[in-house]
C-alpha cells in the first residue's frame, strides 16, 4: 500500500465518492499517565478499517486508544458509524468534511448527526481549485482566497454550533512574499475565534518549521495536534521546486523528536493528539503500526 493520504485525498475529491466517517460519542475520553488522551487518525488503518470497521474500532480500542478522528471515506452512514463506535467504547472529538463552498450547511448536518465538536478540513487545496497540482508550492493569491474561504466556513460553523479548524500538510509552508509563509499568512488573515488550526506536526516538521515555536507564539489557535513521523527525505522540504516525497515512519522511529513538541502542548493546553502515518506500510500492517503509535504516545512525557 503506497497511497499517501495526499492522494487519498485527491481520488476521494476527484471522484465525488467521499463519506464521513465516523462519529463522536458524547462523554469525554479518558487520558492516560501522560495526561494527554490517546487517539488516532483513522486514515492510519484504512485498509483494516475499510473492509471492517467495527471489528478495527474494537481493535483499537483493545490496542488502549480512546480517540479516534475520522477522515473522508467510507461506505456506510454516518449513523451507522457512530453506533460502531459506541459499541467500541471510543470517542471522536473531531471530523474532518469535505467541504463545498456553494453548500457549507450539508457538512454541518452530516457533523451535526455525529456528534462531533470539530469540523476540521483535511485540506482547502481542491475547494479554492480543483486543477492546482498538490505538490505546487502555496501562492499568496492562493493564500487570501484559502484565508477568505476558512473564514467563511468558521462563521457558519459557529452558527451551526461547531468550531472550525484548518489541518496543514507541507505546501502552506512556501514563501508567499517578504518572507511571510502561506501558514503564516493564514494565521494573520483569519479570525483568531473562527478559524483554528490543527498542527500536523509530521508536514510541518517536514516543511522545515518547528510546531513548539507556533504552540508557544500562538497557543490559543491550536487544540488538536497531528502527530506524524517520517523517514530522512532526499533534500530539504522547504527549498524550492519540486518536494520529495514524505516516506512515512512507525512513530518513533523517524526524524521527528517528539519530547519539545510535547512539553509546548502542554503549555498551550491542547486538547486533542491524534497519531496518524503516512505510507508506505512496508515493514509491517497499519493495525502493527498502530500499536506502535499507542505505545509512543505513552513513553514521552
Amino acid at each position: 500500500m503506497t497511497t499517501t493520504r495526499r492522494q487519498f485525498l485527491v481520488r476521494s475529491i476527484q471522484s465525488g465518492a467521499a463519506l464521513l466517517v465516523p462519529a463522536v460519542l458524547p462523554g469525554r475520553a479518558f487520558a492516560g499517565e501522560s495526561g494527554r488522551p490517546y487517539g488516532i487518525q483513522v486514515y492510519a488503518v484504512n485498509q483494516a478499517f475499510e473492509s471492517d470497521p467495527a471489528g478495527t474500532f474494537k481493535k483499537l480500542r483493545q490496542i488502549g486508544f480512546t480517540e479516534v478522528e475520522c477522515y473522508a471515506g467510507g461506505k456506510l452512514s454516518a449513523r451507522e458509524y457512530r453506533r460502531m463506535i459506541d459499541d467500541a467504547g471510543l470517542v471522536c472529538p473531531s471530523t474532518h468534511l469535505d467541504f463545498d463552498p456553494a453548500n457549507l450547511e450539508a457538512s454541518f448536518e452530516t457533523a451535526h448527526a455525529l456528534g462531533a465538536k470539530f469540523a476540521a478540513s483535511s485540506a482547502l487545496r481542491s475547494a479554492i481549485d480543483p486543477k492546482v497540482s498538490w505538490e505546487s508550492d502555496f501562492s499568496l493569491d492562493e493564500a487570501k482566497r484559502t484565508a477568505e474561504l476558512a473564514n467563511r466556513i468558521g462563521e457558519a460553523a459557529k452558527r451551526a454550533g461547531l468550531q472550525y479548524a484548518y489541518h496543514n500538510h507541507d505546501y502552506e509552508f512556501a514563501d508567499v512574499g517578504e518572507g511571510t509563509s502561506g501558514f503564516d499568512f493564514l494565521l494573520r488573515e483569519t479570525d483568531s475565534d473562527l478559524v483554528k488550526f490543527e498542527i500536523d506536526c509530521g508536514w510541518m516538521t517536514f516543511a522545515g518549521r518547528r510546531p513548539e515555536e507556533y504552540l508557544a507564539r500562538e497557543p490559543a489557535r491550536f487544540p488538536m495536534l497531528h502527530i506524524k513521523d517520517y523517514l530522512a527525505a532526499s533534500k530539504p522540504a522547504a527549498t524550492k521546486g519540486p518536494r520529495p516525497a514524505m516516506v512515512g515512519a512507525e512513530l518513533g522511529r523517524g526524524t521527528v523528536d517528539y519530547r519539545p513538541i510535547f512539553a509546548a502542548a502542554r503549555k498551550a493546553g491542547v486538547q486533542h493528539y491524534f497519531a496518524e502515518q503516512e505510507g508506505p506500510f512496508s515493514r509491517m500492517d497499519q493495525l502493527d503500526a498502530a500499536k506502535i503509535a499507542y505505545e509512543y504516545l505513552r513513553s514521552v512525557p
